[in-house]
């Protein structure tokens, strides 16, 4: 497996995360919490999908979906533009309500639009320097890798929260 095939694999993954964790589930399900102050599947899904967005559109200088697509308009939520959730607040994060069909669109968008910038990339791609603001500067590689890991550990707890609510039944 070459790194492009490496790299597809572990979004192709993130996705199919994605989707167990939201698929038939409704909005209330979706907003719900295992306690006042935790994170829900519907914040949980669409910030690990804004991170990727996000950061693959910095990574390549390209615009994110969020705007370029109306994803933002079509969610309609009560942050500025370039929010991806990170220091959220516990109201915040209650903010975020959305459908299923929603959730899985926009990350649906976002998965196809890795996998076309990340179909041609070579070993060499990887050292190529897309935030030169750090010590030491972040490459295209390390940038990924960490989309990677934010991705699945939120996906993870997504379905922890799926769990949950499934056991804890209607009402």
């Amino acid at each position: 497996m070459n790194s492009a095939g490496l790299l597809l694999d572990s979004f192709g993954r993130i996705r199919e995360a994605v989707h167990e964790a939201v698929t038939g589930l409704g909005e209330e399900e979706l907003a719900a919490r295992t306690d006042p102050d935790a994170n829900s599947i519907a914040w949980l899904v669409w910030h690990l999908t804004r991170v990727q967005d996000d950061h693959l559109a910095g990574a390549y200088d390209t615009e994110q979906l969020w705007r370029s697509d109306g994803w933002r308009d079509r969610f309609g939520l009560p942050f500025p533009p370039a929010a991806t959730g990170y220091g959220h607040t516990s109201a915040q994060v209650g903010a975020v309500r959305a459908s299923a069909e929603l959730l899985l669109g926009y990350h649906d968008a976002v998965h196809e639009r890795t996998a076309a910038l990340l179909a041609p990339v070579t070993n060499a791609d990887l050292d190529r320097v897309v935030d030169p603001a750090w010590d030491p500067p972040v490459t295209l590689g390390v940038r990924l890798v960490s989309v990677i890991a934010e991705d699945l550990q939120h996906a993870g707890q997504a379905g922890y929260v799926r769990g949950a609510v499934e056991r804890r039944g209607p009402g």
